[in-house]
């Protein structure tokens, strides 16, 4: 474990502060670590790519009960303290890079030499605030995507990711027709070097084998789902002839054939229905 002192005086040695604009927050709470770990999953035999291992010390812990972990930073002026933190785990690989500019499969496969239609991997990942739904959005869209995720973000954003019918967001349908999220614990800004301002929480996304919605149609689906959440605080009536430029009467035809008030607002829908509306709007 890397105490907060500990973890300010390692920084201090490389003469680095925390990067505001990267939205860097270190964890330093040793039980947090332990749930991360927990909820991941994994065995010796797993794959993982970790997103943000920060000053290393999930790496090495990840290191401990996968087989193969491949570690991607951001700030390149955490290398040098990765490097000598991960010095003796002959299992992990360290790459300095953009997460949301790398293909995530084409990397894994290319450090490991595994051909693509034999890659199993996990995620885990303690991820900057400000780019959750786009690191999300990227992984969720990869050629092969992973078991499962494990994630650490901002508590409110759990929330809306594992949010039930009544409380839907984009969010949480663009996660949920891919696996089942679950909110593992609540962490505590005082969790982290330097302190956050928000609390956050331990996701865990184990996917299924296959989406809700058939990979052939998962773009008409994200189509009609955008158009139902553009106007969100409209009736689905309204909201889906403007984001889909169709006449009222055709929406409402299909509305009704799927089962679904025209009344009713985007987010009190459930993947289910999202589907069958999708199917209806389709039919002549």
């Amino acid at each position: 474990m890397i105490a907060p002192m500990d973890a300010l005086d390692l920084l201090r040695r490389y003469s680095l502060q925390p990067s505001k604009g990267l939205g860097q927050n270190f964890l330093v709470a040793d039980w947090v670590y332990e749930r991360i770990l927990e909820a991941s999953g994994l065995d010796r035999e797993a794959i993982v790519l970790e997103i943000g291992p920060g000053l290393g010390t999930l790496t090495r812990r990840l290191a401990a009960r996968a087989g193969r972990v491949v570690a991607v930073e951001l700030d390149r002026r955490l290398i040098p303290i990765l490097e000598e933190a991960l010095a003796g785990c002959e299992n992990v690989t360290i790459i300095q890079g953009d997460i949301l500019a790398l293909d995530p499969v084409a990397l894994l496969c290319e450090r490991l030499h595994i051909p693509p239609d034999k890659l199993a991997y996990y995620v885990v990942a303690n991820l900057p605030y400000y780019i959750t739904s786009h690191a999300l959005r990227h992984l969720l869209s990869a050629r092969v995507r992973p078991r499962q995720m494990t994630l650490l973000v901002q508590r409110e954003v759990a929330e809306r990711i594992t949010a039930k019918p009544g409380a839907m967001s984009l969010l949480a349908v663009s996660v949920q027709v891919f696996g089942a999220p679950e909110l593992v614990c609540r962490v505590p800004p005082s969790a982290f070097v330097p302190r956050p301002k928000v609390s956050s929480a331990v996701l865990a996304v184990p996917l299924y084998p296959q989406p809700l919605v058939a990979e052939g149609r998962l773009e008409a689906f994200f189509a009609v789902v955008r158009a139902g959440f553009g106007q969100k605080r409209k009736q689905l009536l309204n909201s889906l002839a403007v984001g889909l430029g169709m006449e009222k009467a055709a929406v409402e035809k299909a509305l009704h054939a799927a089962g679904i008030d025209p009344s009713r607002r985007a987010q009190a829908l459930s993947i289910e229905e999202w589907a069958r509306l999708t199917a209806a709007l389709e039919r002549p």
